[in-house]
């Protein structure tokens, strides 16, 4: 399966591409995240590895790319121990969540679940629905490819730093 394509590329894009053109999202971009990766290429990664999964499995699509892109929408440096009182690991999905409602005013629970649970097994919420678990797995994926370095040579990366 070839992983990314011009019509994938914009069929994700009428899902997630008015998210990823505000300030907020753009922000991202600053925000140091895995090694070798911005918080904004790591987010729009597992949104378009999400959208992708989703698609395969018929299952909500646009919730799915639309969580997978909110999911860590913490806005903050993670580094910096002064920005954030708890622990970064377990409380970031709810900064994320309350930035994903002040972005786009009213989300859909499936949207909620996913960027609330996004950190199971190691916080406390579990995914409540499909699109949670995938946006789940693909946060894992991509993670674990920004760290092996895979994220530098891909064509997602590509499309994402020159979208929006």
């Amino acid at each position: 399966m070839k992983l990314i394509s011009e019509t994938d590329w914009k069929c994700f894009l009428t899902c997630v591409g008015d998210l990823m053109a505000t300030e907020e999202v753009q922000s991202m971009r600053a925000l140091p995240h895995h090694p070798g990766a911005s918080c904004y290429e790591h987010s729009v990664f597992v949104a378009y590895v999400s959208f992708r999964l989703a698609r395969r499995w018929g299952l909500d699509v646009r919730s799915a790319a639309r969580g997978g892109l909110l999911h860590d929408l913490y806005l903050y440096d993670c580094r910096d121990r002064t920005a954030h009182p708890g622990n970064q690991c377990m409380d970031h999905p709810e900064f994320a969540l309350r930035n994903a409602r002040a972005l786009c005013g009213r989300l859909n629970a499936k949207a909620e679940n996913i960027i609330i649970s996004h950190m199971w097994p190691l916080a406390k919420r579990m995914p409540r629905c499909r699109e949670a678990l995938v946006v789940n797995l693909a946060d894992k994926l991509c993670a674990t490819a920004e760290v092996l370095g895979y994220w530098h040579r891909s064509k997602v990366r590509r499309m994402a730093m020159a979208a929006a």
